[in-house]
């Protein structure tokens, strides 16, 4: 939720299937999985400056670094906003609400959520937020949704998708399993997806 090159790669994946469905006319469904790219993060999140600069060695590293991915970002259309973002929130509760929602309702929260952090600076650590995001982008009844967070729903699977990341050896991301058998790690151009999936067709 808060990995830019997850975002890129999601946008090079998505070009990449439809083409492929224009080209053949064959369905590509998708599963989303979580994953925590840092687990230790309090539940409030910290200051997006502070912890980044910290994590990369100072002011000198990151703006360099935040430039590459808007950079590489724009070259797909995707836009990234970090003058905006204040905040490296803890994603477990925007990964339990994708646990709760219908299957083909993931991609666009997926979206909303990466969107309202990237663009709009919005805090995804907060409830209240990503309730009004689920709200608005998919019509979600938030006291129902409230009701099920507070039951605790939605957190065994984000705790099962973590100890599969893990099992399997997955230590970043984006990272892509195709088929159950092929694996791409990184924000591969939506050439290479293509690529895969006809490797997957021919068998």
């Amino acid at each position: 939720m808060v990995c830019p090159w997850c975002r890129i790669g999601k946008k090079n994946m998505n070009d990449a299937i439809a083409a492929w469905e224009n080209a053949t006319g064959e369905s590509v469904t998708v599963r989303y999985h979580a994953f925590q790219l840092d687990p230790t993060l309090p539940p409030e999140g910290l200051p997006f400056n502070n912890h980044m600069e910290k994590k990369f060695g100072g002011a000198e590293n990151l703006r360099p670094m935040l430039q590459r991915v808007t950079d590489a970002g724009a070259a797909v259309g995707v836009t990234f906003k970090f003058d905006q973002v204040s905040r490296m929130p803890n994603t477990v509760l925007a990964h339990r609400i994708t646990a709760l929602l219908e299957e083909e309702g993931q991609a666009h929260w997926v979206d909303a959520v990466m969107k309202a952090y990237f663009e709009d600076g919005r805090d995804i650590a907060q409830l209240d937020v990503l309730v009004d995001i689920a709200r608005d982008e998919l019509g979600v009844d938030p006291e129902e949704l409230k009701r099920l967070l507070d039951a605790g729903e939605g957190s065994e699977s984000v705790t099962g998708d973590q100890q599969n990341a893990q099992n399997i050896g997955i230590s970043g991301v984006p990272f892509f399993i195709l088929d159950g058998k092929y694996a791409l790690s990184g924000a591969y151009p939506a050439k290479q997806f293509l690529e895969a999936f006809q490797k997957i067709k021919q068998g």
